[in-house]
């Protein structure tokens, strides 16, 4: 496999991973929250993949940089998405899945700045995906013991927060960066 198919594949296992959030509470099937769990973690397999292809493999491609990028931002979107709709509350899941974009952009607007790109968290991408599939767990947990989800919801909330936070880190950093070029 290319590494641009592999990141095809994280978008697939995005896709199931969402549909699974969304169908455990709408079947109900509480074994699908362990299912969008274990997608999630597939997606990062992929992710971590396809940039061991491309470059310790040597099967990179012109395109390379693009399919690096514009799937995780579909990818989180997916998951975040989903599983607000899955929880009752999707405006949190949109909520969290714009914040995600733009933790992302800022992220690379220090690149294109020339600065170098900052991955710092709390809540860049590992950390929200883990705390994503630790809110899985929960849901699924939740699911077998109470028809509501408040723990899951509440972690959910947590990642909008913390990407708010990592983006006003990120942006700092940037800024005390391009000040100290400015000297």
């Amino acid at each position: 496999m290319t590494a641009n198919q592999i990141s095809a594949l994280g978008i697939v296992f995005s896709l199931a991973g969402a549909a699974a959030f969304v169908f455990a509470t709408r079947l109900p099937q509480p074994a699908l929250w362990i299912v969008g769990a274990l997608c999630i973690q597939l997606r990062l397999v992929a992710n971590l993949m396809d940039g061991l292809v491309a470059v310790e493999g040597g099967r990179g491609s012109t395109s390379g940089a693009l399919w690096n990028e514009a799937p995780d931002r579909l990818e989180d979107s997916l998951f975040l998405v989903a599983f607000g709709y899955a929880l009752g509350v999707g405006w949190l899941g949109w909520l969290a899945a714009l914040l995600a974009a733009v933790a992302a952009y800022v992220r690379l607007l220090g690149g294109t700045v020339g600065l170098k790109q900052d991955f710092r968290g709390p809540m860049a991408k590992q950390h929200r995906m883990a705390a994503l599939t630790l809110a899985a767990g929960i849901a699924f947990a939740e699911a077998l013991l109470a028809a509501s989800h408040p723990v899951s919801t509440a972690l959910l909330g947590l990642i909008a927060l913390g990407t708010v936070v990592t983006i006003g880190r990120r942006l700092k950093s940037q800024a005390k960066a391009l000040a100290g070029q400015a000297r």
